[in-house]
């Protein structure tokens, strides 16, 4: 069983729609898939409606967390998606990210970058604003030669020239919020250092005694090296241990299943959520 827990569509920053997404990871040979776009649950009624048979679909969001001025993300899986406070949340995080792009923009006017409001807009489309928009408007404008590269202290990395912060959950209540609304929490790409500053390993460790199920340890931005640090951490702390493409479509490099997660950590991660269930696609088996 071939199980990818990190994906995102047009939704969020993905450029493959929910309907598109959930075809291309069929053709990929996935068994399993789980949307996880930034903040919003928007895109989950068209992945189900498009849902091709023999694949399954987890429901699910990547919250945007800081931690002691570091920035983190949380995925979260199979939790209620109309619990209020979660919700409520969720909607403070989705409202500030409009702001924030149009706070990137005037930086980079600043700089001298002729990028435009309209522009970051036409990309996002009907999506939730966010920097790969930004990213693409300066691909486009021949600034940089990909989305990564924006994604230095030069342009958009966090503390970069034309950084701007967002609202932001504390991970200790996103925590407390995705288990309230039934949910499994698993930190993304927590050494993705090529990203800006990660929080330090001990607060994985607190992270992991406040209810924190997972660690993805499997991804693209981390090394050999990283990945058997963060198991031996897993290991030591009780945390599932998770393997994601982080697919974003064509904006990033990554293809369906690049990195996948073992069929027991993915059940286990079912047996703990109440808030929602796997989805199976017409005529196919709940995985």
């Amino acid at each position: 069983m071939r199980i990818d827990l990190h994906t995102h569509s047009t939704a969020s920053d993905g450029t493959d729609t929910p309907a598109e997404l959930v075809r291309n990871a069929a053709a990929a040979g996935l068994d399993v898939v789980a949307l996880t776009d930034h903040d919003t649950t928007r895109g989950h009624a068209e992945a189900i409606a498009a849902l091709p048979e023999g694949l399954t679909l987890v429901t699910g969001a990547e919250l945007s967390c800081r931690l002691d001025g570091v920035s983190m993300h949380m995925l979260a899986y199979l939790f209620d998606p109309d619990e209020p406070d979660l919700l409520r949340e969720r909607e403070l995080v989705r409202d500030d990210r409009v702001p924030r792009a149009r706070g990137m923009v005037a930086k980079l006017n600043e700089l001298g970058v002729g990028v435009t409001w309209e522009q970051v807009a036409r990309i996002a489309g009907d999506g939730s604003v966010g920097r790969p928009h930004v990213a693409t408007a300066l691909v486009e404008l021949g600034v940089v030669p990909t989305v990564s590269d924006a994604f230095t202290k030069d342009w958009l990395a966090d503390g970069g020239r034309a950084y701007v912060d967002k609202h932001e959950t504390d991970p200790f209540e996103a925590i407390r919020l995705v288990k309230a609304a039934g949910g499994v929490t698993v930190f993304a790409h927590p050494a993705a250092a090529e990203r800006g500053r990660t929080v330090p390993e001990s607060a994985i460790a607190e992270l992991a005694a406040a209810g924190l199920d997972g660690i993805e340890v499997d991804h693209m931005d981390h090394d050999e090296p990283t990945r058997d640090r963060l198991r031996g951490l897993a290991a030591d702390v009780g945390l599932l241990t998770t393997g994601s493409s982080d697919y974003h479509g064509s904006r990033k490099t990554c293809v369906p299943g690049e990195f996948t997660t073992d069929p027991e950590v993915y059940g286990e991660i079912v047996r703990r959520a109440t808030g929602a269930f796997p989805v199976p696609g017409a005529g196919g088996r709940r995985a």
